[in-house]
């Protein structure tokens, strides 16, 4: 259940936000394995309709962590339509992500929480970001983990690639309450639907 009183200030909405996070991930984690690959199996169908066609773009993914919706065949599928794909990697502590280029088969090596990253692969930009979401909200905000690394990402980006927020849609909340810092997703792929905002 989410808190009885809006927030109304940024400690109260980081509260907000560490209280419906824990809830949220703890409820990720809750459900059946096979229900999961099965979710991710019909998220990857409708994000690689969305992104479509994928020759010659570069997509970033994520490698799934903690109940995320694994998306690694779906990698598969766009090295084999002629596209590349990447993985963020956290270099520095609230610093801006960067994207390396990998490929399912090459090297990884563990990263911040041990999730693997590329150990071999050169920097890119993205045309494509896909970021997995604890939350989201109608109007295309993600609640992350609370580092703010994807929104700082994204703020600080030459260009503007595509931003797509994935996850389940018992993630779904009314509003996360964005605040300045908070960078929007074109759309937010669940297992059930495509929501462009």
């Amino acid at each position: 259940m989410e808190a009885r009183d809006h927030p109304n200030c940024p400690a109260q909405i980081f509260a907000w936000r560490k209280e419906v996070r824990a809830r949220l991930i703890a409820d990720r984690l809750s459900i059946d394995p096979a229900d999961r690959r099965q979710y991710a199996g019909k998220i990857a169908l409708h994000l690689s309709r969305f992104i479509e066609p994928l020759s010659k773009r570069t997509v970033s993914f994520y490698w799934p962590f903690r109940g995320e919706p694994d998306l690694r065949p779906l990698m598969q599928t766009v090295v084999e339509g002629g596209g590349r794909c990447a993985l963020p990697v956290i270099v520095e502590k609230k610093a801006p992500l960067v994207f390396r280029l990998w490929k399912p088969g090459e090297r990884l090596a563990a990263g911040i929480w041990n999730i693997p990253i590329p150990a071999d692969g050169p920097d890119v930009l993205p045309d494509i970001v896909v970021a997995p979401v604890v939350g989201f909200d109608s109007a295309g905000y993600r609640l992350g983990y609370g580092g703010g690394y994807f929104d700082r990402t994204l703020a600080s980006l030459p260009h503007h690639p595509l931003a797509i927020g994935v996850g389940y849609n018992a993630a779904a909340v009314s509003t996360i309450y964005p605040l300045p810092h908070d960078v929007p997703m074109e759309a937010i792929v669940t297992e059930r639907e495509i929501l462009r905002p």
